[in-house]
């Protein structure tokens, strides 16, 4: 399997859940009739990020993943975001961005050299770097911010992060 099949779509479809997520928000922050803004500043615990920081983390994570694992440079975010607005905008500049890339541009993905400076000089192999520290770790932002927001009371199911799933019939 080509290391795009596990990430371009699969970073689009769930980046594209987390601009559901906050469609379902603001519907909900307008029924209850308070500003949704404060979502942006949300957090399940005191020493976690709060939504704008795990929407952040997860453009982020798929953005480093595609530049890494094709051996090109990523652009720069800095994580200025202050509204559901900015976040909206940053998620559609991630998905335009991880949408840029081709099958073939992750050729030779798999044993590539992926490293990052909390790393401290040290790599990983590509397929190593997308199984045991790029999925998990953006599916932990993404599951987050929906936690965060169904904590807050958005109605938000399971279907809602998973779907749509690519059924066969």
């Amino acid at each position: 399997m080509n290391l795009y099949d596990a990430t371009v779509p699969i970073f689009t479809k769930f980046l594209g859940n987390v601009d559901r997520f906050l469609d379902k928000a603001v519907a909900h922050a307008e029924a209850k009739k308070f500003d949704p803004e404060v979502f942006v500043n949300a957090r399940l615990a005191p020493d976690q990020f709060p939504l704008k920081g795990q929407i952040q983390g997860a453009c982020d994570t798929a953005k480093y993943a595609c530049a890494k694992l094709t051996g090109t440079e990523p652009p720069s975010h800095p994580d200025t975001e202050q509204t559901l607005a900015d976040l909206r905008a940053r998620i559609r500049t991630c998905v335009a961005y991880v949408e840029g890339f081709s099958r073939d541009d992750f050729a030779g993905a798999e044993e590539r050299r992926c490293g990052h400076s909390w790393m401290k000089g040290q790599t990983m192999r590509g397929g190593d770097y997308l199984d045991h520290y790029v999925l998990p770790n953006f599916h932990f932002h993404v599951t987050t911010a929906y936690a965060i927001l169904r904590h807050n009371g958005v109605g938000l199911g399971k279907t809602d992060l998973l779907a749509p799933l690519p059924l066969i019939t």
